[in-house]
């Protein structure tokens, strides 16, 4: 009689297990799947549009990835889910790629736009910015600046703050490097142009933003 128990009992939890396994391997390729789904329908969308909300796409992307990479440590066969989750993956960068590069795009030309056709991308350090050039930048940015203030929300004018900062902050080495009195003169009534122009129209921007948020 305790054999038979005994051999019952060993069934059971044999059973048991390889139904775990299962759930496990099953609920694996469930999370693959999802996954998979996820990025077939975000490589869809055109480069331009997904950069636009680049941000929920990616974090949602890697919620999607470490769930099914979770899963997948558990599962009974790993080897059978791990090359289409791979396979993914590679498409997703892919894409991710595109969507960078048409990020950078853009940001090249508002950038062109704000201090002229001689910008260099060069992570805001403007060192093609010399003594030379730098009044006609200045003269540029606050044109531009001037010419679509009423376009810009409070997120543009922040960063045109950035920008503005770091041009300012280039300005303190070209001072040294023999900035004309003139030319640097010419700068300060631009710098006080710009100034108030941009306090008012943030605060104007906010504001427009504050009561369409309350509608």
């Amino acid at each position: 009689m305790k054999k038979i128990s005994v051999a019952v009992m060993i069934a059971s939890t044999a059973l048991f297990f390889t139904s775990c396994k299962n759930e496990q391997q099953e609920n694996a390729e469930k999370k693959v799947e999802a996954y998979n789904h996820y990025i077939d329908s975000v490589s869809t969308i055109a480069e331009a549009e997904a950069s636009k909300d680049w941000e929920a796409i990616d974090a949602r992307y890697t919620t999607m990835k470490a769930d099914a990479d979770m899963a997948i440590t558990t599962a009974s066969d790993k080897d059978k889910i791990q090359a289409k989750l791979d396979e993914a993956s590679m498409k997703y960068d892919a894409f991710k790629m595109k969507v960078v590069e048409q990020q950078e795009s853009v940001k090249n030309e508002y950038n062109k736009t704000l201090f002229g056709s001689a910008y260099v991308s060069d992570d805001m350090q403007f060192n093609w910015v010399n003594k030379d050039n730098i009044l006609s930048v200045y003269q540029n940015f606050v044109d531009t600046v001037q010419k679509n203030k009423d376009s810009y929300s409070r997120e543009d004018w922040d960063k045109i703050k950035l920008a503005y900062e770091a041009l300012d902050s280039r300005k303190n080495t070209v001072e040294n490097e023999g900035l004309t009195g003139a030319d640097n003169r010419k700068i300060a009534l631009l710098k006080l142009k710009f100034a108030p122009m941009y306090t008012v129209n943030r605060m104007g921007a906010k504001s427009e933003e504050n009561a369409e948020a309350k509608k």
